[in-house]
């Protein structure tokens, strides 16, 4: 990999990372499923007039927008504004490898290796480890829900590789089209119109300012340059960037938000993130291909035998 290319991977890496601290001081300003919303609806416009139309099937559009957008922002961002924090949250979510891991076994018929075994249980005894960390200073319930959405991700993952879209930007902008209008109907229901009419009318800058982080700078901006690494180079040596999206999410909630890291957190981290690196960075096994039956020669036409040539009767003179 290039050096202009590895600085785009770890850029890549410090948004996504970075995300969850924007996310966290959004919280402040909108109530979770308004802010998520007002995400994808920015994510979405204007790009959409921009990228073209959609080079996969609707249905696999669909199906990523409402499990991915829906269900795993959703649950992210209530969990976040519940109480979970960020940078813990940014850890936890890595547990989506595993689900992605389980989901594809059971759906695709992928079976895990034993050190994708070994990862998956790595993985879990972190996620054991944050959750009684959690419990010491927050609510298990927003920590179950980033849970949930981990899962959600999982899934969504699945259907993306059903889907296999092309252009990865392409397809992400227009899978933001497909959230809007039901976070939008489930705030109305959930977080009520006097709430969100409230937040929007006090909007200010930094309110604006982390739509557009969390919309152009994270969806756009790294699905894009994600989708533009992996054009280039194999699957396998740009996915071990993904795990450094922890390392930048918990650090900017220490620098910026004050979260203490504790003893736990950091031993939570560790195995996460070795766990989420053994089920990742292991290749599929793939069944073995049964041998070709031999192949059996074409009959051949048998060659007749030479005919006999006569020599044509002398003419009397």
């Amino acid at each position: 990999m290039r050096p202009s290319h590895l600085a785009l991977a770890v850029l890549v890496a410090a948004v996504w990372g970075v995300n969850f601290t924007v996310i966290e001081i959004g919280l402040d300003h909108f109530p979770p499923l308004l802010f998520s919303a007002l995400r994808f609806l920015a994510a979405a416009l204007p790009a959409v007039f921009l990228v073209g139309r959609p080079k996969v099937a609707w249905k696999w559009i669909v199906a990523v927008g409402l499990v991915l957008g829906v269900a795993k922002f959703g649950l992210l961002f209530v969990g976040m504004d519940a109480g979970m924090p960020a940078g813990l949250s940014s850890l936890v979510l890595q547990i989506q490898a595993v689900f992605t891991a389980v989901i594809a076994a059971l759906a695709l018929g992928e079976r895990p290796t034993r050190v994708r075994l070994l990862g998956m249980l790595v993985a879990l005894a972190g996620i054991a480890v944050a959750a009684v960390d959690e419990g010491a200073s927050g609510p298990l319930g927003a920590f179950a829900l980033v849970v949930a959405a981990a899962a959600c991700w999982g899934a969504s993952n699945v259907l993306t590789r059903k889907a296999a879209p092309a252009d990865s930007l392409n397809f992400m902008v227009w899978v933001s089209t497909v959230p809007v209008l039901p976070l939008l109907a489930l705030s109305l229901l959930v977080e009520g119109p006097s709430r969100d009419l409230a937040a929007l009318r006090s909007l200010d800058w930094q309110g604006a300012g982390t739509v557009v982080y969390v919309a152009w700078i994270t969806t756009v901006f790294g699905f894009g340059a994600w989708g533009f690494l992996l054009r280039h180079h194999p699957a396998s040596t740009v996915a071990p960037f993904s795990l450094l999206v922890p390392v930048f999410g918990m650090s900017s909630a220490a620098l910026f938000l004050d979260e203490p890291v504790t003893p736990l957190r950091w031993c939570a981290a560790a195995l996460l993130v070795g766990g989420v690196a053994l089920t990742t960075l292991t290749p599929r096994r793939v069944p073995p291909t049964p041998p070709a039956p031999p192949r059996t020669p074409a009959p051949t036409a048998p060659i007749p035998p030479a005919a006999t040539t006569r020599r044509p009767a002398r003419r009397a003179r």
